[in-house]
């Protein structure tokens, strides 16, 4: 918090013939002679530390009085004094702290997952019920969260307004624009909690997980084969349905697998990238090299 702003007292009493001011917290009573004290005590008694990122959280309930006090707009009079954020109402001021304190008082009764605003549990519920209220009026596309419509659209308009800053990709996502930028950073913040691995993706994480759990959601609906990922599923698929929709654009020759259809591409180009670091011969296929070893 910016070392201009104050706090103003929560109870005033008269010692000596004048006005003493003190500082009361509201959620367990406690009383202090300065103001320093008393967000040193709601900093290490009352905040939540994993998302503190400031001095100092004042309790909910004396936010309208402190807020209105100095609030920097006439507009918006009610200003968090931990982020310097501005509202024009209370409620909305009320909600924001929640970001600070932790606060989840809305809870989904399904899942027991808990959420800092109504609106975002009313989201979440449509995870539930599979309600899609957002659609696409370019193509029947329908999705759980307006954000997410927001994003599709851009397949359709081809706008990429995310721009990364250390190269020229561009990116219709904020989302995969941040982790684009893993790529240059190296970090990995997904951490398992059942061995050491980490990875960039969070969805990475979500499937790697599965090695542990054994599950494995994707079920073929035309026999009883399950898989871990999606796109294997995609890929087993085809072998129902005959399709081949990767070409090579030298002979014409369709592969129902992107995988199939690059090491076809070798037999036109001679590339051999697999190398023996024994005596130096070269492989077109990887099996090729196995067995030469």
């Amino acid at each position: 918090m910016s070392g201009n702003h104050k706090q103003a007292p929560f109870d005033r009493q008269v010692e000596n013939g004048m006005k003493k001011e003190y500082f009361q917290c509201e959620v367990c009573c406690a009383l202090f002679s300065n103001n320093d004290d008393f967000k040193c005590h709601l900093r290490r008694t009352h905040c939540t530390q994993k998302r503190l990122k400031c001095a100092v959280i004042v309790p909910k309930s004396t936010h309208s009085s402190l807020m209105t006090t100095y609030g920097r707009d006439s507009h918006k009079p009610y200003t968090c004094c931990v982020c310097d954020a501005v509202f024009a109402q209370k409620t909305y001021l009320s909600r924001h702290l929640r970001t600070h304190m932790g606060e989840k008082p809305f809870c989904c009764d399904v899942c027991e997952a808990t959420f800092a605003q109504k609106s975002y549990l009313i989201s979440h519920l449509r995870t539930h019920s599979a309600k899609k209220p957002f659609n696409c009026n370019m193509c029947e596309a329908t999705f759980v969260h307006r954000g997410s419509l927001t994003g599709h659209l851009r397949t359709h308009t081809g706008e990429k307004p995310y721009h990364c800053n250390l190269c020229e990709a561009t990116f219709a996502d904020k989302g995969i624009l941040n982790a684009h930028l893993r790529t240059h950073t190296g970090e990995k913040p997904f951490h398992c909690n059942m061995c050491e691995a980490a990875f960039a993706h969070k969805v990475n994480l979500t499937v790697h997980l599965r090695t542990h759990t054994g599950e494995k959601p994707f079920h073929c609906y035309l026999c009883e084969a399950t898989f871990t990922r999606k796109d294997n599923l995609t890929r087993h698929l085809r072998t129902h349905t005959g399709e081949k929709p990767f070409h090579c654009n030298m002979c014409g020759t369709a592969f129902a697998l992107k995988c199939n259809l690059t090491r076809h591409l070798r037999t036109h180009t001679g590339e051999k990238p697999f190398h023996c670091n024994i005596c130096g011969t070269a492989f077109a296929l990887k099996l090729s090299l196995t067995r030469h070893l």
